[in-house]
């Protein structure tokens, strides 16, 4: 079965916030809530969802200053990579910079790294590490075995371009590497990026200027 997917599109980074849910038993996480919990929230309602985890794919604000707000909300458990701890506490410090008042970010339950598996309800999600846009930013993949895979890209990977390395703790060398190993997934995952449109790992391979051959 395929999971449900629905995201809203939030905060001035207009950053794509994923609600993913299991079908079956209605279990779902919250992906990368930057910004707008009242909408994330109504979009979980509308579901009728039982949120199981909250992850962020990275510290950076515009994925994470959500998450206190949805937290107290659905009582679930916040995860992130644990190397982008500093950028999440120092979020609500940098939003300053942009006229944006946030309250800090809370520490997580949990750190996610590489060769976790996160249950959500019948489906499995693979963590995998994919540093150089942050030191520690992490997506999340699931094979179904059917070529129908899909990947939440967070901003490694987006629909013709990829993530920036100018921010601190950037490194193109290493986003570079990065994008190599997700260009090994089947073309046809499916990826919901961070930002923008989804597309799928054959299409970019093809297409984005900005992936190794």
């Amino acid at each position: 079965m395929h999971p449900l997917v629905d995201s809203v599109v939030v905060s001035p980074f207009q950053t794509n916030c994923y609600i993913v849910g299991c079908q079956e038993t209605k279990e779902g996480i919250i992906i990368d809530p930057g910004d707008e919990p009242e909408r994330i929230l109504a979009v979980v309602n509308f579901h009728r969802l039982k949120i199981v985890a909250i992850v962020a794919t990275h510290g950076h604000l515009d994925h994470v200053l959500a998450v206190k707000a949805v937290k107290e909300a659905t009582g679930a458990p916040f995860l992130l990579p644990k190397l982008d701890l500093p950028i999440a506490r120092s979020a609500h410090i940098q939003a300053r910079f942009y006229n944006w008042l946030a309250e800090p970010v809370p520490d997580p339950d949990g750190f996610l790294e590489e060769g976790q598996t996160l249950s959500v309800g019948n489906l499995s999600f693979q963590v995998l590490e994919l540093p150089g846009h942050t030191p520690g930013h992490i997506a999340l993949f699931r094979a179904d075995g059917k070529g129908k895979g899909c990947l939440f890209s967070g901003d490694v990977l987006f629909a013709g371009s990829v993530g920036r390395t100018d921010l601190p703790g950037g490194n193109w060398e290493v986003l570079q590497n990065s994008l190599r190993r997700l260009m090994s997934l089947p073309d046809e995952t499916i990826v919901y990026p961070g930002h923008g449109r989804k597309t799928t790992i054959g299409e970019e391979r093809r297409y984005n200027p900005f992936v190794p051959r």
